[in-house]
C-alpha cells in the first residue's frame, strides 16, 4: 500500500501539468497593414472619421482597420489608396509610400469639392473671402520683400 502512494502522488502531478498550459507569446505584427494605414492617414492631415466619410465606411469601422490585427477587404484598398493619395502597393507595404503628385492636399480638396455643391450666391461669397485672403497675402510679401 505504501509503494501505491507515491504513484498516486506522481500521475497527479502528471495530470496537473498536462493541463497548465505555457503562457502565449503576444506577437504583434511589425509594422502592420493597420499601423500602416494609420501612419499614411496622419501624414496626409486626415481624420478618422473624414477618411471614413470619403470612403463610405463608418468611423468605428475604420478604426477596426488601423488595428495591428484587422485586414480590409480587397476592395477597399484602392478607395484608401486614392483618398490618401499613395498606391495600394505602398498601403500594403510592398512599396515606399511615395505620394501622387495630384493628391496634395486631400482635405482642400474635399473643401473644394463642398464648395462646388453650394449655389451659385454663396459660391461667389466664398471666392470673394478667398480672393482677398490671397490679395492681403501678395500685399504682405510685397511689403516684406520692399523693405
Amino acid at each position: 500500500m505504501n509503494s501505491v502512494k507515491p504513484v498516486l502522488e506522481s500521475c497527479a502531478s502528471t495530470t496537473t501539468s498536462l493541463h497548465t498550459m505555457p503562457p502565449r507569446i503576444k506577437r504583434e505584427p511589425a509594422n502592420g497593414f493597420g499601423e500602416r494605414l494609420a501612419g499614411l492617414r496622419k501624414a496626409a492631415g486626415i481624420t478618422q472619421t473624414a477618411l471614413a466619410e470619403e470612403t463610405g465606411i463608418s468611423q468605428r469601422m475604420m478604426a477596426y482597420y488601423e488595428s495591428p490585427t484587422a485586414y480590409p477587404p480587397a476592395n477597399l484598398l484602392p478607395v484608401f489608396a486614392k483618398a490618401l493619395g499613395v498606391s495600394v502597393e505602398a498601403l500594403l507595404g510592398v512599396e515606399t509610400a511615395k505620394r501622387l503628385t495630384k493628391a496634395t492636399d486631400t482635405r482642400m480638396q474635399r473643401r473644394l469639392q463642398q464648395i462646388d455643391k453650394l449655389d451659385a450666391a454663396d459660391k461667389r461669397q466664398v471666392l470673394q473671402l478667398i480672393d482677398a485672403f490671397i490679395e492681403r497675402g501678395q500685399l504682405k510679401r510685397k511689403a516684406q520683400a520692399s523693405r
